[in-house]
């Protein structure tokens, strides 16, 4: 009869073979035909084996793969702690959620303070400032780069101005230099939302390690995936305990059963009305949450970290080649570059429909959808125009104007390492299609002109 280890290992070998026959499976790309999406989940036998070893450990909480998780995702981003959780959406809410804990003294959120941000975001990165009952100031944004602009952040600060909290959009690092000089010079707490970054950098340092918390998301679409999850990084011990806290029901030390007494003395406590001695692991200092991710996503996670690198290589890549291919429809868009001093980690390529063109967002994205190019919209657009923001609390810096213009205008396609070079030719050769003809506004040539005597456009 075999061990228990041997069968382990027949499980994990009829994997990779499982695995194996899945990928000799795959249907060839078939232009019009075969969809090219804008993100993906991109794995092999490592991810599968990995999820299964996990599943016969049969440790279906955070356990040895979180906790190896943690350790190598700090490693990578270059923070001192990493603390993994169950979704990007969530790292962001108890980022902002650790600011308001009394034990940051005088330098707490408390209700009515302000956040700046951006209106053009994902939801989930506003949402934690309304969620704790503070106030969001909206700064527009800069066409091309889609972040923040320095100097309307610069007149946004106001006397109940405590943080700034923003998305590096699409991978592209915002501008951290004048961020962190206006952060100094006002006293503000900055939070990095990562979750599309992940890889990104500035002036030759990760994106992560610049604010005093930073976020990341392993979704499906993201540079690396568990499926859901997500993590919040920091240097500064005393803000990694109150987002554990808040992450763990709001426990006040972590003295759990097959964990170390990390405060070394369970039963030595007295706080709030409880009597002295009263179990440590069952004294609560925040009103907090069970965010934790499980140990069969966190393994998933430790292969695909291995393949950060190759997979935001990949990303560039194909982001590189529909910059230069694209670079010939400047004239009716407005193409992505990238944010000075920075290398960005591309999360998609992002285009802006120019007010004089003579076609809308719609009709350039129904052409490409119809030939199986799938796209989608900058998020919430002017996240202050969605539904549940009518009635909310919140101030504008400036009028939104290219946030509004955005709403309107602005699609991205993928780029994602899923997306091969037979496929990315496809997608430029569309762009191609499109511009050469449809319609009478645009004629013959690309330049939107019936009567070019000396057309270069190429149409």
């Amino acid at each position: 009869m075999k061990t228990q280890e041997e069968l382990r290992q027949d499980i994990l070998s009829l994997v990779r073979e499982f695995q194996a026959a899945e990928e000799r499976d795959k249907k060839l790309f078939l232009p019009g035909k075969t969809p090219v999406s804008v993100s993906g989940r991109v794995y092999d036998a490592e991810e599968m084996t990995a999820l299964t070893e996990a599943a016969l450990d049969f440790w279906l909480t955070a356990g040895r793969f979180a906790e190896r998780f943690e350790r190598d995702f700090a490693e990578f981003v270059g923070t001192k702690y990493a603390l993994l959780v169950n979704s990007g959406s969530s790292a962001n809410l108890l980022a902002l959620s650790a600011l308001t804990s009394p034990r940051l003294g005088e330098r707490r959120l408390r209700p009515g303070d302000e956040v700046i941000g951006v209106a053009a975001s994902f939801p989930t990165t506003v949402n934690p400032i309304l969620q704790n009952n503070l106030v969001p100031v909206f700064c527009d944004v800069d066409l091309g780069t889609y972040n923040i602009n320095v100097d309307e952040l610069r007149r946004a600060v106001g006397p109940k101005t405590r943080a700034i909290f923003l998305a590096h959009t699409l991978g592209n690092p915002f501008n951290l230099e004048a961020v962190r000089e206006v952060a100094r010079a006002h006293n503000l707490w900055v939070i990095e939302d990562c979750c599309d970054a992940l890889g990104a950098t500035y002036r030759g340092q990760n994106v992560g390690t610049f604010g005093d918390l930073a976020t990341f998301s392993f979704y499906p679409a993201h540079q690396i995936t568990m499926g859901e999850g997500g993590a919040v990084v920091t240097s500064n011990p005393q803000l990694k305990v109150i987002v554990e806290s808040l992450r763990d029901w709001g426990r006040d030390c972590w003295c759990a059963p097959g964990k170390a007494d990390t405060c070394g003395k369970r039963f030595g406590w007295q706080l709030g009305g409880l009597p002295f001695g009263y179990d440590h692991k069952y004294i609560y200092s925040h009103l907090g949450y069970n965010l934790k991710a499980t140990d069969l996503q966190a393994a998933v996670g430790v292969a695909q970290l291995k393949k950060a690198r190759e997979f935001i290589a990949r990303r560039r890549e194909n982001f590189d080649f529909l910059r230069a291919r694209l670079a010939r429809h400047e004239k009716f868009l407005i193409l992505p570059q990238a944010a000075e001093q920075s290398k960005p980690s591309w999360f998609g390529f992002l285009l802006t429909v120019r007010p004089d063109a003579p076609f809308t967002k719609r009709e350039i994205v129904a052409f490409l959808e119809e030939r199986q190019i799938k796209t989608r919209m900058l998020f919430a657009g002017n996240i202050t125009k969605q539904p549940y923001f009518e009635g909310r609390e919140y101030r504008a810096a400036g009028d939104l104007r290219n946030t509004d213009l955005i709403m309107t205008s602005s699609f991205w396609v993928g780029v994602y390492p899923g997306i091969t070079p037979e496929m990315r030719a496809y997608v430029a050769d569309t762009f191609d299609e499109f511009f050469a003809t449809a319609g009478d506004e645009r004629g013959a040539g690309q330049c939107g002109s019936n009567s070019c005597p000396d057309c270069t456009c190429g149409g």
